[in-house]
């Protein structure tokens, strides 16, 4: 059985089943796609919640995980050569586990590589424009008198809701008929666009209705469903 005790973070968060990929994470869109593409893979793991009500994010444990204090991140015992890995960053976490399932990913090195671009595209785009839109929408931003800020923001997720629009506008999924890392990293920011920061009319969402199609069919899935809910409240 892996031994996990010279790492800091079990400490605080003791790991019941040291031999599974320990998750230290929260239910945010970031935090989400560690979880749902956990549950899609079948790895075994096991979720720690790191309680930003708390501030468990800037404790000195997991900082020693994570110097960049955000979730999610994880150790995987059983990591390269049977070593134990840490990671932070959602996107690299996704491609490390797609790489060991070696599922979600083209294996073709040319569609695997045009697959990490469009992770890219989330990862730069898509989620720090859409987290900004619900810091003006719904968070302390909305009272600020000056609209200008939100608007620049709104207008920067329309482009990238267009952008997406024609992607899916003929793909069932943003890569075509597979399901893969990509969706598991996109569709959680629309979702949460929509739903958590009220901004679904404020971008005009039903002008995108292949977003919205694809957004359901991900939401469908038994393991999104799981994934949308680790790590619980009580973990």
């Amino acid at each position: 059985m892996a031994d996990l005790g010279d790492f800091p973070i079990t400490r605080k968060w003791p790991a019941r089943h040291p031999d599974r990929i320990q998750l230290y994470s929260l239910p945010t869109p970031n935090g989400v796609k560690v979880s749902i593409m956990l549950e899609e893979t079948g790895l075994p793991y096991e979720p720690h919640r790191v309680s930003f009500d708390t501030q468990d994010q800037l404790s000195t444990e997991f900082l020693s995980l994570n110097p960049n204090n955000k979730i999610p991140a994880i150790i995987d015992p059983q990591g390269p050569d049977g070593k134990p890995l840490t990671l932070f960053e959602s996107g690299a976490i996704l491609l490390y586990l797609a790489d060991k399932s070696g599922k979600f990913i083209p294996q073709d090195p040319a569609r695997r590589y045009q697959a990490i671009q469009w992770l890219m595209f989330q990862m730069a785009g898509v989620g720090p424009m859409f987290g900004q839109v619900g810091f003006f929408n719904k968070f302390a931003g909305r009272d600020y008198e000056d609209k200008r800020p939100r608007d620049r923001y709104v207008a920067e997720s329309k482009r990238l809701l267009k952008v997406l629009e024609g992607r899916l506008v003929d793909r069932a999924w943003i890569m075509g008929d597979d399901y893969s890392i990509v969706d598991i990293a996109t569709f959680p920011w629309v979702r949460n666009l929509i739903g958590f920061y009220e901004a679904g009319d404020l971008v005009g969402i039903g002008d995108y209705p292949s977003v919205l199609r694809a957004l359901d069919a991900f939401l469908a899935r038994p393991a999104v469903k799981r994934g949308l809910e680790i790590p619980a409240a009580n973990n």
